[in-house]
């Protein structure tokens, strides 16, 4: 039923949009069809992809592990949405001054707290525990709401801080981690600064200077992981059923907590049920989840390898996929 979509993966792995990519769909109570096709590294010497192999999941860390972590802080009473950050982190930005205290979990979470998209914390020239103390007392300038990877950041700070655990030692479902086993795991950019290909290595610079595990990247997956992930959120026993539906509300604008809802031009395509929800990576990652149509489905592809700057686009397979899902399960 979904050959049209495992074709255009294959398509783009053999017109070189790619090296490799992990494709799959899962609906509740049926096996996963899965494929995998291509190159886990081409240089510094030519690699197949395998089935296990695990992907540098990027962004998808926000909401395959951020998300829920939040959430089960709210259900075990440990914290709400609506609290501010200072409640959690009191001593951020005490030196600074400014706003940053008073957002809250969910402007955080929704990438509506005004921070900053991104900074370059990995060049400040520091330890992990030096450089989340710096995060918390820089004078962050609050502007119009922006995606921002380093509110991810403060919401790693506040799991950890309440779990009072370094975010690694949480405990994960099979199929993703924060420490891959590098023989097993897909290579993805030639980094300058490290001097090396990273494979088994987190690709974000920041996350790498943090510890290797941050609120906004880190995480490690094979295809069978995210799938598996995207099926217990799928079938609802990832959360319980009002963290479910709340992660699910529409929040604000294309934004559910921490997820991308439909909207025009976006990466899961214009076929899919309204309140599907969607993320990805900027390794080449993404994951959806139609839930009035019942199904999920992840395209795991290493798109930065050998280098982001020489990458093709990625939103047109992503989009081509997504729509031809969307025309084959609604038909079914």
């Amino acid at each position: 039923m979904s050959a049209d979509a495992f074709g255009l993966a294959e398509q783009a792995v053999q017109r070189g949009v790619i090296p490799g990519a992990a494709f799959g769909i899962v609906r509740p109570g049926e096996l996963p069809q899965t494929a995998c096709f291509g190159l886990a590294q081409r240089e510094p010497e030519a690699l197949p992809l395998r089935p296990d192999d695990f992907f540098d999941l990027a962004s998808l860390t926000k909401v395959l592990f951020t998300v829920p972590e939040v959430l089960r802080l709210v259900e075990d009473g440990l914290a709400d949405l609506d609290e501010p950050l200072s409640r959690f982190l009191p001593e951020v930005g005490w030196m600074g001054g400014g706003d940053l205290g008073t957002r809250t979990l969910r402007q955080l979470l929704t990438h509506t707290a005004g921070l900053p998209a991104h900074a370059p914390l990995y060049t400040w020239g520091s330890g992990p525990a030096i450089l989340k103390a710096r995060l918390l007392q820089e004078p962050w300038k609050l502007g119009e709401p922006f995606y921002s990877d380093l509110g991810y950041m403060l919401l790693g700070l506040v799991i950890e801080r309440l779990r009072g655990a370094a975010l690694a030692a949480r405990p994960l479902p099979s199929g993703l981690t924060f420490s891959p086993d590098a023989d097993h795991s897909v290579s993805t950019e030639f980094c300058p600064w490290r001097g090396r290909v990273m494979r088994g290595e987190v690709h974000d610079e920041n996350a790498f200077a943090l510890g290797g595990a941050a609120g906004h990247a880190g995480l490690f997956g094979t295809l069978a992981g995210v799938l598996d992930a995207a099926r217990a959120l799928l079938e609802g026993t990832a959360l319980s059923a009002a963290a479910l539906a709340e992660l699910r509300r529409p929040q604000q604008g294309e934004r559910a907590l921490g997820w991308e809802r439909r909207y025009p031009g976006w990466s899961g395509g214009s076929l899919c049920s309204p309140g599907t929800l969607g993320h990805t990576g900027f390794t080449g990652t993404g994951v959806w989840i139609d839930f009035e149509r019942g199904y999920a489905w992840a395209l795991l592809t290493n798109s930065v390898h050998p280098s982001r700057h020489s990458r093709l686009p990625l939103q047109p397979l992503r989009r081509a996929v997504g729509n031809a899902l969307a025309a084959q399960w609604s038909r079914a």
